[in-house]
């Protein structure tokens, strides 16, 4: 009925588990990177007080939303259990799906929380830029609704495999595919040059704040 009514095709699943099934990595994906990408800012006391490896602020950030994730993925899974739907075989793969966001969260916000010490008004775009990045990425519709010829594009954002690969484990939807792994090549460029940027301006990051 919801997808009937959004005009967004959900296949033999329920849209409310379509949605959610995609809603759960993307929710632990924007938090995680909103959360590391004001990390910095947001502890200058302890930054400027007590040397430690500055890398541990933004880690916290990304896996302190393990937690809200765990509470989300049992209240999906009694929504399946009410619409009567199983897990595939493929469930699985789901620490996989999940690791790559951890680490698309990581790349970003790493970038974004050294940036955001020099330029505080990063810290104002973050919200907009997550919510343009969630319109770019089949969350509340299918690829399907892509036209084909420019579905290449869904591959260059490494969010797509992730959102896919979890309603491919959860509900049995398309396989991500090749998309899963142009999304793992382009996580990986993302959080090493992240983290080589970290790096190298985190030497600089108690004299600025």
């Amino acid at each position: 009925l919801f997808g009937t009514l959004l005009g967004v095709p959900s296949g033999d699943v329920p849209y409310p588990l379509f949605a959610f099934a995609a809603l759960l990595p993307w929710n632990y994906f924007a938090g995680s990177l909103n959360r590391a990408a004001t990390s910095l800012v947001g502890n200058t006391n302890l930054i400027t007080k007590v040397y430690f490896p500055r890398l541990i602020i933004p880690l916290a950030g990304v896996f302190s939303g393990l937690a809200d994730f765990a509470i989300a993925f049992v209240v999906f899974l009694g929504l399946m259990a009410f619409y009567g739907v199983r897990p595939t075989a493929a469930v699985w793969w789901l620490p996989a799906f999940l690791l790559l966001a951890l680490f698309t969260a990581l790349g970003f916000g790493l970038w974004l929380a050294a940036l955001n010490v020099r330029y505080r008004d990063v810290n104002h775009l973050i919200p907009f830029l997550l919510q343009l990045w969630m319109y770019a990425t089949p969350v509340v519709y299918g690829s399907t609704l892509i036209p084909a010829r420019f579905r290449f594009l869904l591959a260059l954002n490494p969010m797509t495999g992730v959102v896919e690969g979890f309603r491919w484990a959860l509900l049995g939807q398309n396989p991500p595919g090749t998309r899963f792994f142009v999304s793992i090549i382009i996580t990986l460029l993302i959080f090493s040059t992240g983290l080589i940027f970290f790096r190298r301006t985190e030497r600089t990051f108690a004299d600025i704040v």
